[in-house]
């Protein structure tokens, strides 16, 4: 096949958190293959996005930084008709949190969440109050990366009110509690390849931190999936990643069951080199989505 691989620009802002090293990785395998592999920026326009069979789309990492740029993209991408993985149609729904309100409306169970439109004010006492916490998560509905994300307990959140009031002038977020078990048990990552588990990886904070990204400091495992979890994730990936050649379940163990925090299904890091045969299975599973 004649594949797009879409990218970010500039890309080396993140390779510090080894996209571009995943991506070559994958790029090696397809070629491997026998298929041609470009690297494409999503935001160029000299790029004739007709003339491949395939657009995938593995780091577009700053979508979310330039959104309504990002949205005609794929509105033109959709007019080109042009075969895109994850669908069009699936990454935009995918790109906004609010997503999650449609996941809790079909029973699926997610970290408790309260949403904060955009031009609403921050009162950190009620977000106290109704999410039944000492420490909340703050973060915008459209993000990535950590941007723009507080751990706030009471002293701190009344400081940083003002903050947020301003943020929330110009966007959506949502609050959430910190959950202690990113801390004590770590966070969950199951990662599906044409709607098949693949492997997955457990994610722990740096010491007094709580952000689980690997480039910010987290630890990263191979770990074999705990079955009673593995269940809840490939129910979410049956329901809500049809016909996407990739996604990832994030999530947290509490009390047993399994919380939703993410489902990743627009530029997530797969952690392809966490098990050495994870890119044989991404280009087994894109071969038997086209």
């Amino acid at each position: 096949m004649n594949i797009a691989l879409v990218t970010y620009e500039p890309v080396g802002k993140y390779t510090g958190a080894g996209v571009e090293q995943e991506d070559a990785l994958l790029t090696n395998q397809l070629k491997s293959c026998g298929h041609r592999v470009t690297a494409e920026i999503w935001s160029d326009p000299a790029v004739d996005w007709r003339s491949y069979e395939v657009v995938v789309l593995k780091s577009p990492w700053d979508y979310f930084d330039r959104i309504t740029e990002f949205y005609a993209w794929l509105d033109t991408l959709e007019r080109l008709a042009v075969r895109v993985l994850n669908p069009v149609a699936t990454v935009r729904w995918n790109s906004d949190k609010k997503y999650l309100l449609d996941m809790q409306a079909a029973g699926v169970r997610i970290v408790p969440t309260h949403w904060l439109p955009r031009g609403s004010r921050f009162v950190p006492e009620t977000l106290f109050a109704e999410l039944q916490t000492e420490q909340l998560i703050v973060k915008p509905a459209v993000s990535g990366g950590a941007k723009n994300t507080f751990s706030l307990r009471p002293v701190e959140a009344a400081t940083r009110t003002s903050e947020l009031d301003t943020l929330l002038a110009e966007e959506d977020f949502l609050a959430q509690p910190f959950l202690t078990q990113i801390q004590t048990e770590g966070e969950w990552s199951f990662i599906y390849l044409g709607g098949k588990f693949s492997h997955c990886v457990l994610k722990t904070p740096k010491l007094g931190d709580f952000r689980v990204q690997h480039y910010l400091g987290g630890g990263v495992e191979l770990r074999p999936a705990p079955a009673h979890l593995l269940r809840t994730a490939d129910d979410i990936v049956a329901r809500f990643a049809q016909g996407c050649l990739y996604a990832r379940v994030d999530g947290v163990e509490v009390e047993g069951d399994f919380l939703l925090m993410e489902l990743e299904l627009i530029e997530p890091f797969l952690y392809l080199d966490a098990d050495k045969k994870a890119p044989q299975r991404y280009e087994e599973a894109l071969r038997s989505l086209i």
